[in-house]
C-alpha cells in the first residue's frame, strides 16, 4: 500500500494499491509500442506536444500547486512557481529542440559525413519528492522532444503528484502509453531497471540511492544520468556587497524549506565581513514566516517527512556539541506537522556534521575563513560537486576563481538555480550527466555517425 500524507497536519490524504507485475508488464509493452511510432514523427509534431503540455500546466496551475503543497509541504507560492517553471521548460524545448538535435556535418574522407541524434527508446525516470512536478518535466520535456518514451517511478510519499503528471501529459494529447507513472515499492524498481524494454535510466535523489541505481543499470549496460546530493558552498569575499549577499543567501538556503540538492548549505565568509554578514543573515532568517504552507505569506512550511526532520535535528545537535554556535532555531517545533525552524549555526569547522554531511532542511552552516584561498580550499573540501555561489565585486578575479571551484555550476553574485537554457548537473558524488540545455536533450540519444561514400 502506498500512502499519501499531509506533512503539515499528518493527516492521511489517500492510499493506493501498488501496481502489480502484470500492470508493469502492460505499461512497458504500451510504452515501447507508442515510442516506436513516436520516434518516427517529425520533430515539429513532437514539440507541439510540449506546447500543449505547457498549456495544460498553466490552465491547471492553482490545482497542481495545491496538490504539491498538500503532499510534500512546499509553501504555496513556491509550488505555483514550480508549475510555472515546468511550463517554461516545455516551451523552451518546443522552441529550441529542433536546433539542439539538428544533424551536424563533419569534414572527413567521406563524400558526406554527419553526426545525427536518434532517440534511445523508453527511459525510466526515478524521481524524488522535493520538486514533484519539476523533476519530472525537467527530464520529460527534452526526452519527449528527442523521440523517447518515459516511465516514471516517483517517490512514494507523492503518489498523487505522480498520477497527476501522467494525466497532464495524457490531457495534452500524448500517444496512449508513451508516458506512464508506476506506483511501486522500492524493491520492485530493480526489475524495471533490468527489463529489456527500458533503454536508459535517470535518477534524481540521494548519493546513496544513486550508487545503487547506477550499479543496477550498469550491470545491464544501460545509460544513466544521475543528479545526486550536494553541499553547495556560498562564498562571500571581503569586497562583496554584503547586504545583497545576505539577502540572496537566505533565499539560497531556505527556499523549499532547504530541501534541495542545489540549496546553498555551507557559507564560507571572509573574516573581515563575517560579523556583518552573519548579523544580516540571521536577522533575515528569523523574519521568515513559518506555518501553514497553504498561506501565501508562509516561507517555511513543514519538512516532507518526520524521519527527515529527525535526521536534520541530529546533525544540528552533533554540530553544536562539536563547538558550533546556534544563533537561532535548533529545535523541532511543537505541535502537529514536521516543522523545523530556520536555523543558523556559526563557527562551523571542517569535520563537524553540518560541514561534512548534506543538510537537507532549513539549517545554514557558517564558516569563517581567513582569506579567499582558504575559502576555495574549504569549498572544495567535500565529496559533493553540484553548485556553488561566489560573491565579490572583482569580476576579473571571479572568472579565474570560479574555474578553480569543483562544481557543475558556479554562480557569481547570484542565486544558484537550474535554467532550461543551461546544462545542469554535478561532479564527484553529486552525480554525472547533464539535464537541460542542449547537453540535456542529447543525454538520451544515440549520437550516430552517418558516413556516405562517393
Amino acid at each position: 500500500m502506498i500512502v499519501s500524507t499531509n506533512p503539515a497536519t499528518e493527516a492521511e490524504l489517500a492510499r493506493f494499491e501498488a501496481h502489480t507485475g502484470a500492470d508493469v508488464d502492460a505499461a512497458l509493452d504500451d510504452a515501447v509500442a507508442a515510442q516506436r511510432d513516436w520516434r518516427t514523427r517529425p520533430i515539429a509534431e513532437r514539440v507541439e506536444l510540449l506546447r500543449s503540455i505547457a498549456a495544460v500546466l498553466r490552465a491547471g496551475r492553482s490545482g497542481y500547486a495545491r496538490l504539491i503543497t498538500a503532499e510534500m509541504g512546499k509553501p504555496i507560492a513556491e509550488a505555483e512557481a514550480e508549475i510555472d517553471k515546468c511550463a517554461l521548460t516545455c516551451e523552451h524545448y518546443a522552441e529550441h529542440a529542433a536546433d539542439y538535435l539538428a544533424g551536424r556535418p563533419v569534414e572527413s574522407n567521406a563524400a558526406e559525413s554527419t553526426v545525427v541524434y536518434d532517440p534511445l527508446g523508453v527511459v525510466l525516470a526515478i524521481m524524488p519528492w522535493n520538486y514533484p512536478f519539476w523533476q519530472y518535466f525537467r527530464f520529460a520535456a527534452p526526452a519527449l522532444a528527442a523521440g523517447n518514451g518515459a516511465i516514471l517511478k516517483h517517490a512514494n510519499n507523492v503518489p498523487q503528484c505522480a498520477l497527476a503528471v501522467e494525466e497532464v501529459v495524457r490531457e495534452a494529447g500524448a500517444p496512449e502509453g508513451l508516458c506512464r507513472s508506476l506506483l511501486l515499492p522500492v524493491p520492485a524498481v530493480a526489475d524495471v531497471i533490468a527489463d529489456d524494454r527500458i533503454a536508459a535510466v535517470t535518477l534524481t535523489g540521494s548519493t546513496e540511492v544513486g550508487a545503487i541505481v547506477a550499479a543496477q543499470a550498469a550491470s545491464h549496460l544501460k545509460k544513466q544520468v544521475l543528479e545526486l546530493g550536494g553541499s553547495d558552498p556560498f562564498i562571500v569575499l571581503a569586497d562583496a556587497d554584503i547586504a545583497a549577499a545576505a539577502e540572496t543567501a537566505v533565499k539560497a538556503r531556505f527556499i523549499n524549506v532547504g530541501q534541495s540538492c542545489v540549496n546553498a548549505k555551507r557559507f564560507l565568509v571572509e573574516e573581515p565581513v563575517a560579523d556583518e554578514f552573519v548579523a544580516a543573515f540571521t536577522e533575515a532568517a528569523e523574519a521568515l514566516p513559518v506555518g501553514d504552507p497553504t498561506d501565501p505569506a508562509t516561507r517555511i512550511g513543514p519538512m516532507a517527512r518526520a524521519n527527515l526532520r529527525d535526521a536534520l535535528h541530529d546533525q544540528v545537535r552533533r554540530t553544536a556539541e562539536a563547538g558550533a554556535t546556534v544563533l537561532t532555531g535548533g529545535k523541532p517545533l511543537d505541535g502537529p506537522g514536521h516543522f523545523y525552524p530556520p536555523t543558523v549555526l556559526d563557527h562551523v569547522s571542517p569535520g563537524m556534521a553540518a560541514f561534512t554531511e548534506e543538510t537537507f532542511g532549513p539549517v545554514a552552516a557558517i564558516t569563517r575563513v581567513a582569506d579567499a584561498e582558504e575559502a576555495l580550499k574549504l569549498a572544495n573540501q567535500t565529496e559533493f560537486g553540484l553548485g556553488a555561489a561566489l560573491w565579490t565585486r572583482d569580476l576579473d578575479r571571479a572568472r579565474d576563481f570560479a574555474r578553480r571551484i569543483d562544481a557543475g555550476a558556479v554562480f557569481v553574485n547570484g542565486l544558484v538555480a537550474s535554467d532550461p537554457r543551461l546544462p545542469f548537473g554535478g561532479i564527484k558524488k553529486s552525480g554525472y550527466g547533464r539535464e537541460l540545455g542542449a547537453e540535456g536533450i542529447r543525454e538520451f540519444v544515440n549520437v550516430k555517425t552517418l558516413w556516405i561514400g562517393a
